[in-house]
C-alpha cells in the first residue's frame, strides 16, 4: 500500500448538505451538487497544533484518578474544557496570521473559512462548558452568558478602538454606538466612563448624566461567591428596576434621545433593544441582553424558552436560521444528543463531536446513550476520529491512543488500521511492531516482520532479512535465509553481517539450518583463533549432526583436510577428552 500525503479522494454526492465545509452558508436548491470531503482538515498543515495537542490533553483526562473527589473532579473537568478553548484559539490565531500573510487568493479564502470554522467552534464549546461541564446555577449562569458574549460577539471591537482613540471621543459620530455596545454587553464600567466624558463636553446634560450614571450603578447583578440569595437579588432588582421606569416616566431623560434609548434598555424594553440589532448581530447576543434587563435570575431550565423567542424576535420571518443558530437553539434546549448530531453533520471533520463527547461522557452526562449496533456515542466518535488520524502519513500514531482508550472496539479497529501502514522504512516499522508489541498483538508483530524480511530480502539485505525473521520467529523463512548466507559463503569464500550471526545466542535454536549457520561460523572463529581441537570437533558434530545441507558437505570436507594435518589433531586421540577414534575414522571415511 502507498503512503499518501494528499487530500482524501473527492465524493459528489447530489444535494448534500455544505455546512460540512463551513457552518455558515446560503442556502441552495435540492438539484445543487456539492462537494463533500471526508476529514479534510486532517491534511492542513496549520491544523496539525490543534490534533497534536489535543491529543496531551485526550490522554490526561483518560488517566485522571477515578476516585478524586467529586467537587475536585468537577473543577478538574472545567479546566479540561478550558484547555481544549485555548487549543482551538492558539489554532485560530495562527490561521488567522496565515491568512493575513497568505498572497494567493485561493488561500486566504481557505485560511479565513477555517478562522470562522474555528470561532464557531469555540463558541460551542464555551456555551457547552457553561451549560453542560460547569452547569452554572441561576445568578452565576446569567454571569457567564455575559462573559460568553463578551468574548465572542467581536465584530465591535474595531469600532470600540476607533472612538476611544480619537481625540473627542464624545464627539466622534459612532460615540453613542459604542456606549450602546458597552450597555447591551453589561459593561457598565465601560459605559459610565464613556458617558462621563460627554457629560464634561456638555454640562447641561451633567444632571441626566448623573441619574443615569447612578442607575448604572445601582443595577443588581448576581456576583460569584455572594452570600445573598436569589429571592434577595429578585427583590433588590425590582426595586432598582421601578426606580428605572419612574425616572422614564417622568421624562427625566426627554430632551436626551440617546440617555432615553439607554434607560429603555435597563428597563429590558424589547423594542428598544431590538432597535439595536446591527449592534448586536446575532439573536444570542440579543437573549442575553434580554435577559440581563428583565430576568437576571433566570434557571437553566428556563433558557429554552427565552431563546426561541429571541431567534424568532431577532430573525423575524425574513430569515431562517443557520446550522450553527440551529446548534446554539439545541444547546439552550439542553438537547445535549441533538447538539453532537447537529454539529457532526455541520463540520468538516469529527475533532469537535469526538473530543466534547468525551468529555461530556466523563461528566456522566451520556452513560445512557448507547447506538443500535452496540457501542455508545462516545467510542463510536473516537474511533470515527481515530480512523481519519490513521490516514495520515504521521497522525496516525495519534490515533493509537485514542482506539487504546475504546473499550468495546479499539483493540479489533487499531489491529485492522496498523495493517494497512505503509512501512516505508526500517524506522517507521520499528516504531510499528514497537506500538503492537506494548499491546500483545502477537499477530500484526509476524505480520510485519515477514513483510519486512522479504523486502530486505528483495534488496539483498541478508542481515536485515535474517534479523526481521528471527522477531517473527518464522522457522522456514529463517531457513531461506540461512540457506541465502551459506550460498553467498560459497560464491565469495567469506560470511557477511558477522556481528549478527557472532551474536545470534539462542535464537539460532529457531531452525536446523540457522543452527548450522551459528555453529558453522564458530568454527571458523576456532579456526581462525587457532584452537584447532575444538575446531575439530564442532566441525565433526556439524557432519554427524545432519543438519548441514547436502550441498554444503564438499565445503565441510574441504574444511577438514588442513584440520587433519594439525599435530594437535593428531595427538586428540591420545587423550580421554579428545576426539574419539571412531569420529577419526569417519572423517578419514568421508575423505578417502
Amino acid at each position: 500500500m502507498e503512503e499518501l500525503d494528499t487530500e482524501p479522494p473527492v465524493t459528489v454526492v447530489p444535494g448534500a448538505d455544505p455546512a460540512r465545509t463551513q457552518l455558515c452558508f446560503e442556502a441552495r436548491g435540492p438539484s445543487c451538487v456539492f462537494v463533500v470531503r471526508r476529514d479534510q482538515d486532517i491534511y492542513m498543515e496549520t491544523l496539525r497544533k490543534l490534533f497534536n495537542e489535543s491529543h496531551g490533553i485526550f490522554v490526561g483526562l483518560q488517566r485522571c484518578e477515578e476516585e478524586r473527589a467529586v467537587r475536585a473532579r468537577n473543577a478538574q473537568l472545567i479546566q479540561v474544557s478550558k484547555n481544549y478553548r485555548s487549543v482551538i484559539r492558539a489554532c485560530m490565531e495562527d490561521m488567522h496570521q496565515a491568512a493575513i500573510s497568505a498572497r494567493d487568493s485561493a488561500l486566504h479564502s481557505q485560511y479565513s473559512i477555517q478562522v470562522s470554522i474555528l470561532s464557531a467552534m469555540e463558541l460551542i464549546w464555551n456555551l457547552c462548558e457553561i451549560l453542560f461541564v460547569e452547569a452554572a446555577p441561576a445568578g452565576p449562569l446569567l454571569l457567564r452568558l455575559l462573559d460568553w458574549v463578551q468574548l465572542h460577539i467581536c465584530d465591535v471591537d474595531n469600532m470600540v478602538r476607533e472612538v476611544l482613540s480619537s481625540e473627542n471621543p464624545s464627539k466622534h459620530k459612532l460615540f453613542w454606538n459604542v456606549v450602546d455596545i458597552f450597555v447591551l454587553q453589561g459593561r457598565m464600567d465601560e459605559a459610565r466612563h464613556l458617558l462621563s466624558k460627554e457629560a464634561i463636553a456638555n454640562p447641561t446634560s451633567m444632571n441626566m448624566y448623573k441619574i443615569l450614571d447612578d442607575l448604572m450603578k445601582k443595577m443588581p447583578v448576581p456576583s460569584v461567591g455572594n452570600t445573598q440569595t436569589l429571592t434577595e437579588m429578585e427583590l433588590k432588582w425590582q426595586h432598582w428596576h421601578e426606580e428605572c421606569q419612574r425616572y422614564l416616566q417622568d421624562g427625566t431623560f426627554a430632551s436626551s434621545s440617546h440617555m432615553e434609548s439607554i434607560c429603555k434598555i435597563l428597563l429590558g424594553d424589547e423594542n428598544a433593544i431590538l432597535e439595536k440589532k446591527e449592534l448586536m448581530t446575532t439573536w444570542y447576543h440579543f437573549l442575553v441582553t434580554r435577559l440581563l434587563y428583565s430576568h437576571p435570575t433566570v434557571k437553566p431550565m428556563e433558557l429554552r424558552f427565552y431563546a426561541q423567542s429571541s431567534m424568532d424576535m431577532f430573525l423575524g420571518e425574513e430569515s431562517s436560521p443557520e446550522p450553527l443558530d440551529t446548534i446554539l437553539m439545541a444547546a439552550f434546549e439542553f438537547e445535549l444528543h441533538q447538539v453532537i448530531k447537529e454539529c457532526s453533520v455541520a463540520l468538516s471533520n469529527w475533532w469537535f463531536v469526538a473530543h466534547l463527547t468525551d468529555l461530556l461522557d466523563h461528566c456522566k452526562l451520556l452513560q445512557s446513550h448507547n447506538l443500535y449496533f452496540g457501542s455508545n456515542m462516545r467510542e463510536f466518535l473516537l474511533l470515527e476520529y481515530a480512523s481519519g488520524l490513521f490516514s495520515h502519513h504521521s497522525l496516525w500514531q495519534l490515533g493509537v491512543d485514542y482506539f487504546d482508550h475504546c473499550p468495546e472496539y479499539g483493540r479489533v479497529y487499531l489491529e485492522l488500521h496498523i495493517e494497512r501502514i505503509p512501512l516505508n522504512t526500517e524506522q517507521k516499522a520499528l516504531k510499528v511492531l514497537r506500538i503492537c508489541e506494548q499491546r500483545q498483538m502477537h499477530e500484526q508483530v509476524r505480520s510485519i516482520c515477514k513483510i519486512m524480511a522479504m523486502k530486505a530480502l528483495r534488496n539483498n539485505r541478508l542481515g536485515s532479512a535474517l534479523s526481521w525473521s528471527i522477531r517473527a520467529k518464522d522457522a522456514a523463512f529463517a531457513t531461506l535465509i540461512s540457506d541465502r548466507f551459506l550460498k553467498d559463503y560459497c560464491e565469495r569464500g567469506r560470511f557477511s553481517d558477522l556481528d549478527l550471526i557472532d551474536n545470534l545466542g539462542p535464537s539460532m535454536l529457531l531452525s536446523d539450518r540457522l543452527t548450522f549457520l551459528g555453529k558453522y561460523r564458530e568454527f571458523h572463529r576456532l579456526y581462525g583463533e587457532k584452537r584447532f581441537s575444538e575446531a575439530a570437533r564442532l566441525l565433526l558434530m556439524l557432519m554427524t549432526a545432519h543438519i548441514a545441507p547436502c550441498s554444503f558437505w564438499m565445503t565441510l570436507l574441504t574444511d577438514a583436510l588442513p584440520l587433519l594435518e594439525q599435530k594437535e589433531v593428531r595427538m586428540l586421540n591420545n587423550h580421554a577428552d579428545g576426539l574419539s577414534t571412531k569420529g577419526v575414522q569417519f572423517l578419514l571415511v568421508l575423505l578417502f
